[in-house]
C-alpha cells in the first residue's frame, strides 16, 4: 500500500480538476441559495403569526363594539343630516307664517275698505 503524503501526486486531467471545481463551486451556490430562501420564508412566517397573534388579541367583544361604533356613527351622520333640512325647514316655515300674517292684515285692510264703500 502506498504512503500518502504532501508530495504525492495524482494524476487527474485538467479538464477532470475543472468540473470537479465547477461542481463544487454549483453546489456551495445552491446550498446558499436554498439557506437564503429558507431564511425569507421563516422571516415572513414569523412576521405573519405576529400580525395574527395581534389580531388575535382583539376579543369577539371589541370586534362586536367596533362594529357598533360604525353602526351608530352611520345614523349619527343621518341624523345630522336630517336636522340641518329641519334648519332650512325652519326658516322656511317662519318666511311662509310672516308671508301668511301679511296676507291676513292685506285681507283685513280690504275687508275694510268694502266696509267703509258700503258694501
Amino acid at each position: 500500500m502506498p504512503s500518502l503524503s504532501d508530495k504525492t501526486e495524482i494524476g487527474l486531467p485538467i479538464k477532470n480538476l475543472l468540473g470537479l471545481i465547477g461542481a463544487t463551486a454549483t453546489a456551495v451556490w445552491a446550498y446558499f441559495g436554498i439557506i437564503e430562501r429558507l431564511n425569507t420564508i421563516e422571516t415572513r412566517q414569523t412576521l405573519f403569526e405576529a400580525d395574527l397573534v395581534k389580531a388575535a388579541d382583539q376579543t369577539p367583544v371589541d370586534q362586536e363594539q367596533f362594529m357598533l361604533l360604525e353602526f351608530i356613527s352611520g345614523q349619527v351622520e343621518g341624523v345630522v343630516e336630517d336636522l340641518e333640512n329641519m334648519a332650512h325647514n325652519k326658516v322656511n316655515i317662519m318666511r311662509l307664517q310672516t308671508d301668511m300674517e301679511k296676507a291676513l292684515s292685506d285681507i283685513e285692510a280690504l275687508k275694510d275698505k268694502i266696509r267703509n264703500n258700503g258694501h
